[in-house]
């Protein structure tokens, strides 16, 4: 399951809310794809769910997480936050066993976080 803050949930709903997307039908795609330092980025996407894609209601915002990214990103908090180095989501993952210093790539235990994702 993917979560969000109740900041990162108004956020993905104004965000939603501006592009004039239905935020029944749309949400917040989270994903992973290999780069940086650590191995792994974050790509996250205003999206419509795809058939095979692992799809959670958090807050009145829906997620959506590809199959080959659920093992990486499964039981995160999406948050948003506003700070000295600028404003965007954050991704909260319990997964991530190392990550680079500034903060925009990771590693995971991948054989912890596949035995997690296979309980969805």
């Amino acid at each position: 399951m993917i979560t969000f803050t109740d900041t990162g949930a108004e956020k993905v709903k104004e965000f939603l809310a501006s592009q004039n997307a239905d935020v029944g039908t749309s949400g917040l795609r989270v994903g992973v794809r290999g780069g940086g330092c650590s191995g792994f980025q974050y790509a996250l996407a205003f999206d419509a769910p795809k058939d095979d894609d692992h799809r959670f209601d958090d807050k009145g915002v829906a997620v959506c997480v590809d199959k080959t990214s659920m093992p990486f990103v499964f039981g995160s908090e999406v948050d948003w936050v506003d700070g000295l180095q600028g404003a965007g989501f954050s991704v909260n993952n319990p997964n991530v066993t190392a990550a680079c210093g500034c903060g925009s790539s990771f590693q995971v235990d991948e054989e912890a976080a596949a035995k997690a994702a296979a309980s969805v």
